[in-house]
């Protein structure tokens, strides 16, 4: 079953932080916690990290 559905960006957070800071997993555990599931990806071309879900988000 294929899904055309395009992932909903929840955050961005620049690759250039400090070592041993992760932001951006921090935020994606938030979001877990909270009961949406989120994934981290790497954006190469704005070298930055994304929050992302594949779930529809509730306004």
């Amino acid at each position: 079953m294929s899904d055309s559905s395009q992932p909903t960006i929840l955050e961005r957070f620049p690759a250039g932080g400090p070592r041993g800071s992760w932001p951006a997993d921090e935020y994606a555990a938030g979001q877990e916690a909270q009961g949406t599931p989120a994934r981290v990806v790497m954006d190469l071309q704005s070298d930055s990290f994304l929050v992302i879900t594949d779930q529809p988000i509730r306004s």
